[in-house]
């Protein structure tokens, strides 16, 4: 073990005499403060399917660390579900819980002058969560992901979470009856685990292992299987080397790495929020990197997988095809990944993929051959224009239409929207404005699953446009843009949209434009008045206080 361990400032000499009576009392005994400190960040709840097995992975990595040598801290941290409290005033806590996780992880390993941490989690804002503080505090660390669920099934055809979501628009256009929205709903979780699509939770835990700070295959492992609880004791062994040979999370986490993430979520068709949080974790570990640095990466990294919410298959066949191992190893093929980069075992990218094949099984269509992708270049792209001078995203997989103008519906909050949608008021053509939903305006940034699946479901998803200052959940698509920045709460030209205004989506151009003279625009900004707060105590004041634009990741230390 070093000699320079830091939990030894709170275990050795006769002056620390208390916190070692204090330690015996959970379980140290004499030859164990030699040992190094390591928490167990246990992310383990039953508000969400995702974070249902947590506790089992916790306790194989505790007793994994044990083994290893190590004194294992086991301290919980929070969970919100996302697809619990999507559509409701419980969604704008759902991006603060990112801070919040990354702010008792930090809280706890650094109060404890703790060795090095495992990070065990499931829901979308773990992940994120977790790196935040991992890359601030620059301790030894790995993530361990809590893993995918299995599909459901009905019909014939896999389900997932969002399937209910476009049911409801289904059922709104009497598609479907009451019977089988039921039906739909009862089939599509069927167990623990996080949404079964390449939505925000596997995107997260899919470029974690391309970064290099999970274990090859961990990130598209089922929750329910055994070889995920082996995998987490794994992932205890690699930590207490990585303590040994001080392997430090700065050491992998470097803008060549986050590269090799990006193209990664680029290559698998993954979710919008993974740009917001990619930003948020390369400012926690001070490495350059720009909302621009995305549109880079997606000119030139095809999609190769075809996964839901736009395709046809899940997580799990994503494994089973070859996981990650096989996507970047393709990708290395072709000069699209770093192989120097260092990871958590301390071999180099090109040393974990020696092995694997350069290219996919033929026997499979999850992943696409080299030259048959789904789609010559990557699917999130970043639009600019006159609406959105700082940047927005948009996915344009799975999209019939790349361009559309059209009169804008506008709507103040996301409910008046969805009421909106679900009384049949929108038609083909119309581009729906949902602002005063922004990190500060919300305050919390929701996503809009509900109404941009209520679209899908009635129809609507090739005709309609819709933007936002808000966010969209990884099971989104269609003709969207989100992340719309500077936000209305501000004073972003998304503020100064009246209804029937003329606005272009065009995903070819880049381009999100209010085509509005700038004369028109002055007069509208004069007569603007900014908003009173939404809340004006607790946390979502705090929060809109200190929370940062979408541009640079709605971080809440950027001072």
């Amino acid at each position: 073990m070093p000699d320079n361990k830091r939990s030894q400032t709170i275990t050795q000499g006769t002056q620390h005499a208390p916190s070692r009576a204090m330690l015996r009392a959970v379980g140290f005994t004499d030859g164990d403060f030699n040992k190094p400190i390591v928490g167990v960040a246990n992310g383990y709840s039953t508000i969400t399917p995702c974070n249902k097995g947590l506790n089992e992975l916790s306790l194989q990595a505790e007793s994994a660390l044990r083994k290893a040598g190590a004194m294992p801290q086991m301290f919980g941290t929070i969970t919100v579900s996302d697809g619990i409290s999507m559509g409701t005033e419980g969604m704008k806590y759902s991006l603060v819980s990112r801070e919040v996780i990354a702010d008792s992880i930090e809280t706890c390993v650094q109060g404890g002058s703790m060795d090095g941490v495992i990070a065990i989690g499931g829901c979308d804002k773990n992940m994120p969560g977790a790196m935040i503080a991992i890359a601030r505090m620059n301790v030894p660390a790995i993530f361990v992901y809590g893993g995918t669920i299995k599909p459901g099934h009905y019909k014939n055809q896999d389900l997932t979470v969002v399937s209910v979501f476009e049911a409801v628009g289904q059922h709104s256009a009497h598609k479907i009856d009451d019977n089988e929205l039921l039906q739909i709903e009862r089939h599509a979780c069927p167990g623990a685990g996080s949404c079964g699509g390449m939505f925000t939770a596997n995107t997260m835990s899919s470029a974690f292992e391309a970064m290099g700070m999970s274990l090859p295959y961990s990130s598209t492992m089922s929750a329910e299987d055994d070889e995920k609880r082996i995998s987490a004791g794994q992932s205890a062994e690699a930590l207490v080397h990585a303590i040994q040979k001080q392997i430090l999370p700065r050491d992998i986490i470097t803008r060549q790495s986050i590269e090799n993430a990006v193209a990664v979520i680029m290559a698998v068709g993954g979710s919008t929020n993974a740009i917001l949080h990619f930003l948020a974790i390369a400012h926690a570990a001070e490495v350059e990197w720009s909302i621009d640095d995305f549109e880079r990466i997606r000119a030139k990294v095809p999609v190769l997988c075809d996964l839901k919410p736009s395709g046809r298959y899940v997580a799990a066949d994503l494994h089973h095809a070859g996981g990650i191992p096989q996507v970047m190893k393709m990708l290395l093929n072709h000069g699209l990944l770093h192989g120097d980069c260092i990871t958590i075992s301390g071999q180099t990218i090109a040393q974990v993929l020696k092995d694997i094949p350069d290219t996919s099984r033929a026997d499979q269509n999850v992943i696409r051959q080299w030259d048959h992708p789904m789609y010559a270049q990557g699917h999130l792209a970043i639009l600019k224009g006159n609406l959105s001078s700082e940047g927005c995203v948009a996915k344009i997989s799975g999209i019939k239409n790349p361009k559309i103008t059209g009169p804008a519906r506008v709507f103040e909050s996301e409910e008046t929207c969805m009421a909106a949608i679900m009384a049949r008021k929108i038609q083909p053509g119309d581009v729906v404005v949902i602002r005063y939903e922004g990190p500060k305006g919300g305050p919390g940034m929701r996503e809009m699953l509900s109404p941009t699946a209520a679209l899908i479901g009635e129809g609507l998803g090739d005709s309609v446009g819709l933007i936002t200052d808000g966010r969209f959940s990884g099971g989104t698509y269609g003709m969207v843009v989100g992340h719309v920045a500077p936000e209305a709460f501000v004073g972003g030209t998304i503020a100064l949209v009246q209804e029937g205004d003329s606005i272009t989506i065009d995903a070819e151009q880049r381009l999100l434009q209010l085509n509005v003279s700038d004369e028109v625009l002055a007069q509208r900004r004069a007569a603007w008045q900014p908003p009173q707060p939404r809340y004006v105590r607790g946390i979502l004041a705090k929060y809109a206080k200190l929370v940062s634009s979408a541009s640079a990741g709605a971080i809440t230390d950027k001072f």
